[in-house]
């Protein structure tokens, strides 16, 4: 019951706070950013190798292996490494320190790839090296 008489008394303050808080919640509406995927910034780059006709077990040992051991010495910041190898392409997920310039690291797996690729078995294609963005995952 307080705040009816205080209300009653100053008429003028409660106005102006009404008005106050209709102006800055429409600025602040406004100037809100809207995004259903919010910008999520996780250094993973995955390098796609493919070369048709080669089995499982020889993708692993004749690829995988060759070009794990040579980022493990020439890329910095490496956290981790994580390797799936299929009867035709191979696909290796390198998990960076959460401080890295992701670009940085895409150019040095990618300078790393285009030597490594001297050392893979003739008719292996160059590997897609591909930056991992959580706003390029489809939604489905």
């Amino acid at each position: 019951m307080w705040i009816v008489r205080l209300a009653l008394g100053r008429p003028y303050t409660f106005v102006v706070m009404a008005v106050l808080i209709a102006i800055l919640g429409g600025a602040a509406i406004t100037t809100m950013a809207v995004d259903i995927f919010p910008y999520i910034d996780i250094p993973i780059v995955s390098v796609l190798w493919f070369y048709p006709g080669l089995g499982k077990e020889e993708m692993e040992k004749r690829v995988s292996t060759n070009f794990e051991r040579t980022l493990t010495s020439n890329v910095n910041d490496i956290e981790h490494i994580e390797s799936q190898s299929y009867s035709g392409y191979s696909v290796q997920r390198i998990y960076f320190h959460p401080n890295v310039k992701i670009d940085m690291a895409v150019a040095q797996v990618t300078a790393t790839m285009e030597t490594a690729l001297r050392n893979m078995p003739t008719g292996v294609f160059p590997a897609n090296v591909l930056k991992y963005d959580a706003s390029s995952v489809p939604i489905l």
